[in-house]
C-alpha cells in the first residue's frame, strides 16, 4: 500500500500524514489513540508489506527497534515501542518537529550562508555525546553491545523547531553490534567512511568519530573535504587523506578548531581521539555557550525554513 494510499486508523495509531519513504520502510506522522502513550505525537516507521515476508528484511527492522529501544540519552531519537499490527511490522518513535542536518545544510547552500562556528561546534559535540552514549551502551545482560553507528551523516540528524538535536537511523548499527569486526564492505554513504571502512577493516568506533569530523567539516565550510564525481573517486579521495584545511575556506575559524579536526581526520585509526566524549570533550571550549545553544538552533532553523 503506498503513503497515499495509507488508512487513517493502523492499530492503536491514528494516521496523521506521511513523512517520507525509503527504501525498505515508511513513515508517518501519528497519534497514538490507546495504551501508555495516549496522546503523543510519534513517527511510526512501517515495514513496507514486499518485505514482511522476507526474513533478511524482517530481521533488519526488528533487529533496528529492538537495539534502538536499548538506547536512551537525550540527544537519541528513542523507539517507544516496536511490534506488529496483524502482518505489518512498525516501530513507534520520537516524533521530531522540525528538519534534518541535510536539508539544513542544502538550504544554506542555496543562500550562500555561512552557518555560524558556534552553531557547528555546539551541535557537533550534541551529535558526539550521542555516539559516545551509543558506543558505551550495553544489553539488557550488562554485556557491551559494540555499537558502532556506521552511517553518521547530515541526512541522520534532526534539528527540532525548538532546538532539540537527535542523531536516528541505528538501522546499519545493529548489524555491527552482533559482530563489531565484521568486514562485508561500505554500509552508510561515502562521504563519511572512514578509510579503515574503505579498506575492509575492523568496524570501530573510530570510524564514527571520523564520520562526525566530516559533518564538522561540513557545517563550517558547507563542502565536503572529500569528492568525486563517483564513489569510486570519492573514496580514492579519502584514501589520499588530504583535505583542504578548514582555514582556507573560511580563515576565521580558530586554529584551535582546525586541530581538533586534523586529529579527528586522521588516516589512521589509532591517531584519532580514544573515544567520542573525548572529541566532545575537546569542542566545548572552543565556543561560546551564550551562542551555541538550543534556542539559538531553533532561531538557525526558523529562519532558513519559517516559523
Amino acid at each position: 500500500m503506498s503513503v497515499q494510499q495509507v488508512p487513517a486508523q493502523f492499530g492503536h495509531f491514528e494516521i496523521l500524514g506521511p513523512i517520507g519513504r525509503g527504501g525498505m520502510a515508511e513513515v508517518f506522522k501519528a497519534r497514538v489513540t490507546d495504551g501508555p502513550y495516549r496522546g503523543r505525537i510519534v513517527a511510526l516507521k512501517r515495514l513496507l508489506p514486499e518485505y514482511a515476508k522476507n526474513e533478511q528484511y524482517l530481521d533488519l527492522f526488528v533487529s533496528e527497534a529492538d537495539l534502538s529501544r536499548m538506547l536512551k540519552h537525550p540527544n537519541i531519537v528513542e523507539v517507544l515501542e516496536s511490534g506488529a499490527i496483524g502482518d505489518q511490522w512498525y516501530m513507534a518513535m520520537d516524533y521530531i518537529d522540525g528538519r534534518d542536518l541535510g536539508a539544513i545544510l542544502n538550504r544554506c547552500r542555496e543562500r550562500q550562508i555561512l552557518l555560524p562556528i558556534d552553531f557547528a561546534l555546539f551541535l557537533v559535540q550534541k551529535l558526539l555525546e550521542a555516539l559516545d552514549a551509543a558506543h558505551k551502551a550495553v544489553g539488557p545482560n550488562g554485556a557491551p553491545l559494540h555499537l558502532v553507528h556506521c552511517d553518521v551523516s547530515p541526512s541522520n540528524l534532526f534539528i527540532s523547531k525548538v532546538g532539540e538535536i537527535k542523531l536516528g537511523d541505528f538501522g546499519i548499527a545493529k548489524v555491527r553490534a552482533v559482530d563489531p569486526t565484521k568486514r562485508n564492505g561500505i554500509w552508510g554513504k561515502v562521504h563519511y567512511a572512514s578509510p579503515e571502512l574503505l579498506r575492509g577493516g575492523d568496524v570501530l568506533p573510530q570510524a564514527d568519530i571520523w564520520a562526525a569530523a566530516v559533518v564538522l567539516y561540513e557545517l563550517l565550510t558547507l563542502c565536503r573535504p572529500y569528492t568525486g564525481e563517483s564513489i569510486e573517486e570519492i573514496g580514492k579521495d579519502i584514501l589520499k587523506a588530504d583535505a583542504p584545511q578548514v582555514t582556507w575556506l573560511r580563515p576565521e575559524v580558530p586554529e584551535a578548531v582546525e586541530r581538533v579536526l586534523q586529529m579527528a581526520l586522521h588516516p589512521d585509526p589509532e591517531q584519532r581521539f580514544h573515544d567520542a566524549g573525548t572529541f566532545a570533550l575537546s569542542l566545548q571550549p572552543l565556543y561560546n555557550e551564550l551562542i551555541g545553544t538550543p534556542l539559538a538552533i531553533a532561531a538557525v532553523v526558523r529562519g532558513l525554513f519559517g516559523a
